[in-house]
């Protein structure tokens, strides 16, 4: 089937790149829709993209999300609230110091991650957009959570099936050593619950959701659920199932957060910029709705469990 655009897959059915596409004039959405559920990331070169031009990019994908930056109170945004400041820079375009709150939270993204598992409503699918990149390093790694769910023994897959786990961001960053929360980060940034197990309705295939925002399974002792996150964390960023995307300035990446994790690699952020904005957008309901799985009921009275797709 002809779809009028280039796509040049990286591994069988896992990481693509897509050509003859420019993002300011989106065309042919439902060519780059099916690619996108197939291959789980794709990979958009040379684009030239303004904020809104990014955003309008993402809103074929699903409601936008807001940014946690929104909730702190010690940072000015650079940018529209519906995108995330993924970059090593200050509201006033300087690299951070060494000392910077943000740098010292920003350190967790190199943990393996899936974005917006922290909130009731996760996302569906995050857009980074490269408009600066460091010389060296800084790259950034995706794991197929697909692959790594089928690759799992039989015995392993019944014992997870209809699991759940506690998802938040205090979790991963507390793996960091990272404590210092404001107010309104504490207030709105509540724990929330996630099928461990996800079916992709777009592809039929199942996915691990385990990310280092876990931190416990829900209805097994503390220390022998936290043991089993992070052998599942473990199994599914083996390197067969990762890619490693070296940026290029106009490189916009986007990926499935319902069946992908990530993470950053290092650079030396107290010399080289790197300035990236990311786009998210929601997924329809829970998790654990999605899979038919009851909310748990220590849950059901959180003010996180009336959020709505994009809030």
């Amino acid at each position: 089937m002809k779809t009028g655009i280039t796509i040049h897959p990286l591994n069988s059915d896992f990481v693509a790149e897509v050509g003859d596409l420019d993002l300011s004039r989106p065309s042919r959405v439902d060519a780059v829709k099916e690619a996108f559920w197939k291959y789980a990331v794709l990979i958009f070169p040379d684009q030239s993209l303004s904020e809104e031009q990014h955003l309008g990019f993402a809103r074929h994908f699903g409601p936008l999300e807001t940014s946690i930056g929104v909730y702190r109170t010690d940072i000015t945004l650079r940018m529209r609230p519906e995108l995330s400041d993924i970059s090593n820079l200050t509201a006033e375009g300087d690299i951070w110091s060494q000392d910077s709150r943000i740098r010292r939270y920003k350190t967790g993204n190199r943990l393996w991650h899936t974005d917006s598992s922290f909130k009731f409503v996760p996302a569906r699918a995050s857009l980074l957009y490269a408009r600066s990149i460091p010389p060296i390093g800084g790259h950034t790694q995706f794991a197929d959570a697909r692959a790594a769910y089928d690759a799992l023994p039989p015995k392993t897959k019944t014992r997870i099936r209809g699991m759940v786990a506690e998802h938040s961001i205090f979790n991963s960053r507390a793996r960091i050593g990272f404590s210092d929360w404001v107010e309104a980060e504490q207030e709105n940034l509540k724990a929330v619950p996630q099928a461990l197990v996800r079916n992709i309705p777009e592809s039929g295939r199942r996915s691990l959701y385990v990310a280092s925002h876990a931190g416990r399974i829900i209805g097994m002792r503390e220390e022998p659920g936290r043991a089993l996150i992070d052998e599942l964390l473990a199994h599914a960023t083996q390197r067969q199932f990762v890619h490693t995307h070296r940026w290029r300035v106009g490189d916009l990446v986007m990926w499935d957060d319902r069946c992908t994790l990530h993470r950053g690699t290092e650079y030396d952020d107290l010399r080289w910029r790197r300035d990236m904005l990311r786009a998210t957008v929601s997924d329809e309901i829970n998790s654990c709705e999605r899979e038919g799985i009851d909310i748990p009921e220590e849950y059901k009275k959180s003010p996180n469990v009336k959020q709505k797709a994009g809030a």
